[in-house]
C-alpha cells in the first residue's frame, strides 16, 4: 500500500469511474518528479506518469490499468494544466470519468 488514504484535502479527487478513483496530491514533486497520478482501485493503489502512462510506483489490476491509460490519453491535456495546478498549491479541476 502506497497509504495516502485520509489526505484527500491534500489530495484531491480529479475523477472516478468503474470503481476506480483518481487523484493529485498538491505539491507533489518532491518525490517522483514528474507529472503524475494517483489511482486507487479497491486495495491496489498505483502511481502512473501522466505524459507516458508509465507506472511509478504500486499496482493496479492489468484490466483497470488499461482503463486508466486510456483515461490518461484522452485527458492528457486537462490533466496536465491540473497537474501545475496542483504543484503550485491550486485546487485542480474535476476530469469527465471514463464512459
Amino acid at each position: 500500500m502506497l497509504g495516502y488514504k485520509n489526505k484527500e484535502i491534500n489530495m484531491p479527487t480529479i475523477s472516478m469511474f468503474f470503481g476506480i478513483v483518481v487523484s493529485l496530491y498538491f505539491i507533489d514533486n518532491r518525490k517522483h518528479k514528474r507529472p503524475h497520478i494517483h489511482v486507487k482501485y479497491q486495495d491496489s493503489e498505483a502511481v502512473i506518469s501522466i505524459p507516458n502512462g508509465e507506472l511509478l510506483d504500486g499496482e493496479l489490476p492489468p484490466a483497470k490499468m488499461r482503463l486508466v491509460l486510456a483515461w490518461i490519453e484522452i485527458h492528457k491535456d486537462e490533466l496536465m494544466a491540473d497537474w501545475d495546478l496542483a504543484v503550485s498549491g491550486q485546487q485542480p479541476f474535476k476530469i469527465d470519468p471514463l464512459r
